[in-house]
């Protein structure tokens, strides 16, 4: 949980094979960027994610960005009562709680179990969900964000890394990671 711009509990867990999973919030303060990781617990829950979105005032929206494993991310956008939300690949949510709290979200049926083995018989694809517009007008539009997500050769934390980079936020995204480790 967010309070008063400090964070509580631990921010990234390790899973399978050393990925991990994380959650940051990103938000601007006096017009610079910062972020700072959530609880690793809000990688499976996305009320309690939103609800710490929420918690963290921000002057163009607060930003979470979700890294689970090698598996998927997840993208939200929490401006006043909107909350624009984007899973990276829907084949996720029939093993991961987020991916499937996304789609329930967003009203988007998870794939049944010949859509879902329609979907993976490509393993170069990955099947995105929610708003492809959510970082817009912030310099990044539907299309970068489309070819960025279905890149099957980057791994989540890779692409989150690529979109800061593109969202101006680098700097305080890579601080949030590494600290951790500190």
């Amino acid at each position: 949980m967010v309070r008063q711009g400090r964070l509580w509990g631990m921010a990234m867990a390790m899973t399978d094979e050393d990925a991990l999973d994380f959650a940051i919030v990103v938000y601007r303060e006096d017009e610079c960027w910062d972020a700072e990781l959530l609880p690793v617990a809000l990688t499976s829950d996305l009320q309690g994610l939103i609800k710490a979105l929420r918690q963290q005032p921000s002057e163009s929206g607060t930003i979470g960005l979700v890294a689970v494993g090698d598996e998927f991310f997840v993208a939200l956008r929490v401006l006043g009562d909107r909350v624009d939300v984007f899973l990276s690949d829907i084949a996720a949510s029939w093993d991961f709680p987020l991916a499937r709290q996304v789609l329930d979200y967003l009203d988007v049926p998870v794939p049944d179990e010949e859509e879902l083995d329609e979907i993976l018989q490509d393993e170069d694809t990955a099947l995105p969900a929610g708003d492809l517009s959510i970082f817009a007008d912030l310099g990044l539009d539907e299309m970068e964000l489309g070819i960025l997500s279905g890149d099957v050769d980057l791994l989540p934390d890779e692409v989150l890394s690529s979109v800061a980079a593109r969202l101006g936020f680098s700097e305080p995204f890579e601080r949030a990671i590494e600290s951790v480790f500190d």
